[in-house]
């Protein structure tokens, strides 16, 4: 019988007091297994002392788009910052980047800084890293992305194709233009990451159950048809494993939170304490149960 385990990963850590409490009852609840921490995040500090604490086993989430550079020499006159001083946004990293605007020298600096402070904050190199709305997948950013990970020893990743993901027909059209756009970049990564001996996940899930589209049934039904193509492809006695990215805490107040320019629209939503009620409730750890789910 095929053995499935399941890694649900609580991205964002770090990036406020509250997202940081969430993230950690919903670790103690055990409806998360590990975190990837935002080392610019307001809150990465006390997010590492946590982890600490609670034995939560933490990995890095590159940030490349939100808030401020922490490669000291970067966080004056660099390509990855807009006028304002900031990193460009989720699309305007896209777009510089499509216009041939950014210092690929200048990603390798701040991905090697960062991985350093995380190293500072934890007292280890990340197990796994990846990347803050999905930047490491982009054209040229996952060649560099790629050679920060082998050159550090980091051996996992997260490379976001989801099954299924034409046929989620709630999710608003210009949310799955972008998500398309992700699932095509991974596509474009595969070959790349393998090259390097990066390793990740068998399936990957979470686009289609994130925000408001979260709930016992999206999570089930994703988990489903990813148990699906994994009984598809592995022989019957072995382990499959499924990441399940998922954005769980209590919403940001302002000015509180961010990672140097405050919080977000999403983080300050409903959205972040709709994700934890959800991923805490008692149906879901029955339904992991009753699937032999690990």
């Amino acid at each position: 019988m095929l053995q499935v385990k399941l890694i649900v990963t609580g991205d964002d850590f770090g990036y406020c007091p509250r997202r940081n409490q969430g993230i950690l009852d919903c670790f103690l609840a055990g409806a998360i297994s590990n975190v990837s921490l935002l080392v610019n995040g307001s809150a990465a500090a006390d997010a590492a002392k946590l982890a600490r604490r609670h034995n939560i086993p933490i990995g890095l989430h590159a940030n490349l788009s939100e808030g401020s550079p922490v490669c000291e020499v970067l966080k004056t006159n660099s390509s990855l910052l807009n006028q304002d001083g900031f990193f460009h946004g989720k699309m305007g990293f896209r777009t510089a980047l499509s216009k041939g605007l950014l210092n690929m020298s200048e990603v390798k600096q701040e991905l090697k800084a960062q991985v350093e402070l995380f190293h500072e904050l934890t007292g280890h190199l990340p197990p796994h890293m990846d990347g803050h709305q999905h930047v490491h997948v982009l054209p040229e950013v996952r060649h560099v992305f790629a050679e920060v990970l082998e050159e550090y020893g980091i051996k996992y990743t997260r490379v976001p194709i989801e099954p299924g993901l034409h046929n989620c027909d709630w999710i608003p059209p210009s949310l799955m233009d972008f998500y398309l756009g992700v699932e095509e970049d991974s596509f474009n990564t595969v070959d790349v990451f393998t090259k390097h001996g990066i390793r990740w996940p068998d399936i990957y899930i979470g686009l289609s159950t994130m925000g408001r589209n979260m709930s016992v049934s999206s999570v089930r039904s994703a988990i489903d048809s990813a148990v699906l193509q994994l009984r598809a492809r592995a022989p019957p006695s072995s382990t499959g494993t499924i990441e399940l990215m998922v954005h769980p805490g209590y919403p940001s107040v302002p000015p509180v939170g961010g990672c140097g320019e405050g919080p977000d629209d999403f983080s300050q939503s409903w959205e972040r304490l709709h994700e934890l009620q959800t991923l805490v409730k008692p149906e879901l750890r029955s339904y992991y149960k009753s699937r032999n789910i690990q």
